[in-house]
This record gives structure tokens, sequence and C-alpha cells, in this order.
């Protein structure tokens, strides 16, 4: 409890110190971005005054100053219009593009939105005006805040998937171990069991019942050796996938409600891959067992496997509530269940299984509310 208390507290910690980066990074940002707006308006009235200087004309002033000012302003863009709104001169445009009197009146239009022209009067008279937009080192500077942010963003996540790999790894470790636990546990009365049988057989017991016990106890087993294998890499054989699939199959349906109809087929009787017997035979029971509580025991089960050109499909089709087309990836999730009762780890581990150690791919092919659904496992031949 104070580990959980202790990362909610980190991660409030974590949100208000980002949110003070981000807010003083914004502000700086603004300050910075009107501090230079603000050179750049004294850089124009001084390049106003300037030219005012040259306009006197005085044929003794010295002129040298005014047009180094004048010249020295090669980043902000400037528009200088008469009284009547005719321009007079420009500085610092496409020189191609300002033959074009559109594009004038855009960037005139443009000057007008960013900043308040500058007056320059000659004693009252022949007034002018100097019209000038932001310079490109001055644009470029408002998207400043949003790379600085993004960068922000970029590490959070960074530290946050750190983490949460961490936690992922930490929980596989923990389900590994009491899956582990749980297949050494069932070790112990699975011996006893078979010692009962061994005596049941001298009893002279009905072989009938003995055999059925026999079936359970070799299920068992099956069980324990599925969760001894969680966690390391199974070992792949070539086997015929129809045995496999047809003995996971006949198992369920023979302890399955009999107002469920079970439909078995396949386009060949022998069909090899490389398959680990006991993982797949999970595989079908988890997605047959779905089938079996959608369908809420009453229903029709079937189970095809096709041998295609290129791959081995196998589907598993049954006529219960069906679901929406949006649940079809979110039912793989560790943890998703539909079920009052279930972790919602039965399909994830379907998933796994297939893909991860098989190499192949597990899909919903298609479902209808009300109808049913369709799974469908694709396989490499060999």
């Amino acid at each position: 409890m104070k580990f959980i208390t202790n990362t909610f507290l980190f991660r409030r910690i974590a949100i208000l110190v980002s949110f003070v980066i981000v807010s003083l990074i914004l502000w700086n940002t603004y300050m910075f971005f009107q501090r230079f707006k603000q050179e750049e308006r004294i850089k124009m009235e001084i390049l106003a005054t300037a030219t005012k200087e040259l306009g006197t004309g005085d044929i003794n002033a010295n002129v040298d100053l005014p047009l180094k000012i004048i010249e020295n302003n090669n980043n902000i863009p400037m528009i200088l219009v008469d009284e009547t709104g005719d321009i007079i001169n420009i500085q610092n445009l496409d020189s191609i593009k300002a033959l074009k009197p559109s594009y004038l009146e855009n960037q005139l239009a443009i000057m007008k939105s960013e900043n308040s022209p500058i007056e320059i009067s000659y004693e009252g008279h022949n007034k002018q005006y100097i019209y000038y937009r932001n310079s490109d080192l001055l644009n470029k500077l408002t998207y400043y805040p949003v790379a600085l942010i993004l960068i922000l963003v970029l590490f959070i996540s960074v530290i946050y998937m750190f983490f949460n790999s961490n936690k992922v790894a930490e929980t596989n470790k923990l389900w590994t171990g009491m899956a582990k636990e749980t297949a050494h546990q069932i070790g112990t009365p699975l011996s006893s069991l078979l010692g009962w049988i061994a005596i049941l057989k001298m009893e002279k017991v009905d072989d009938k019942y003995i055999e059925e016990i026999e079936k359970d106890v070799h299920r068992l087993n099956t069980i324990a050796n599925r969760f001894s294998k969680i966690g390391s890499v199974p070992t792949l054989k070539k086997q015929n996938i129809v045995t496999v699939t047809k003995t996971a199959f006949d198992y369920l349906e023979s302890r399955s409600s009999k107002q469920i109809s079970f439909f078995f087929n396949t386009s060949d009787p022998e069909i090899y891959t490389n398959l680990n017997a006991e993982l797949f035979g999970w595989v079908i029971e988890n997605l047959i067992k779905n089938a079996i509580d959608a369908m809420l025991r009453k229903g029709n089960l079937k189970l095809n496997i096709e041998n295609t050109q290129k791959k081995i499909r196998i589907t598993i089709s049954d006529t219960g509530k069906g679901m929406q087309k949006s649940m079809f990836k979110q039912i793989f999730k560790p943890g998703f269940t539909t079920k009052k009762r279930g972790w919602g780890l039965g399909l994830s581990l379907s998933k796994r299984i297939v893909e991860d150690y098989h190499k192949g791919k597990i899909v919903v092919y298609k479902s209808e509310i009300g109808k049913g659904t369709t799974f469908e496992i694709l396989l490499d031949k060999v």
C-alpha cells in the first residue's frame, strides 16, 4: 500500500513539475519574442529617421550614415508608401515575385496586420509610411516553444515507457512464478491419484470408470505441463495438427452440455506443421470454451481445418451472442473480458501461443450480434 501511495505521489509531482517547466518555457519564449519584436521596431524607427535624412534635400548633409543604416537592413521585409498608398520602395522581398502587384498587395496586408506603420513627415508635408513585417528569425521563434514542448513530451514518454516496461516485466515474472508453482503443486496430488488408480484396478472396479478417471488425470498432467512451460521457449515438433486439434475437441465435447451440437471437419486427415501439442491444445480449448460460454451452453459449434496452398486455416464458429467490430482486437488484450467471472487471460495467452511461439496468426474472422462469432487461426505448413 505504501508503494502504491508513493507511486501516486511521484506521478503527481512529475505532472506538477512538467506543468511548471512548460509554463516557464512558454513565458520565457513570449518575453523573448516581445523583446526581439521591440528591437526590430526600434531598428525600423532608426531606418525611418535615416530615410527622412536622405529626403531632406540638403546637399551639404552627410548621407553616408543614413545610407549605411538603410543598407544594413537585410532581414526585415518592408514597403515604403506615400500618402496616397502608392508603393515607393521595397526591401527584403522576393524581387521576382515583387513584379506582380498582387504579391505586393498581399505582403502589404500582412505587414499591416503584424505591425503599425512608422510615419515619415517632411515638415508636415509629403508624408510617407513604412510598413514592415516580422523577420524570418522572429517567425521561427514562434515555433521554438512547440519544439521544446515536443522534446519534453518525448522525454516524459520515454520515462513512462521505461517505468511501464519495468512494471510489465515484474508482472510477467510474478505470473510466471505463480504458473510454475501451480504446476509444482499439482504434481503431488497427481502422483497420489495414479496410485489410487492402480488400487482400483486391483480391486477390479469397472474399467469404464477407471478409463474416465485416467482421462482426467492425464488432463491434469497436461495442465501442469502447460503451466510449467509459461515463461520459457517451448519446443516445437513436426506433428499432425488434425490429431492434436481433434484430441482437444473431443475432450471438451464429451464434457459439455448435450444441448450443444459439435461439428468437426477437415479437408485432409493429415496436415503437418511445427507444433507444441500441449500449448496448441490449450488454444483450441480456450476458443471452444469461449464459444460455449457465448452460446450460454446451447447452440452449434463448428471447427474446420483447411489445408490451403500456403497455410493451414482453422476456424471455430459458434451461434452465440456475437460482438461488435470495435471489440475484435480488444478481446486479445490481457485483462479484457465480457464475463462476470474471469481474468481475461485466455485469449491473450492464445494469441501469444499462436503468434509468438508458433509464428502464426489468430483473429476474429467475423462476428454478428445475435448470430455468432468465427475465430480464424493461420499456421505455416511443413
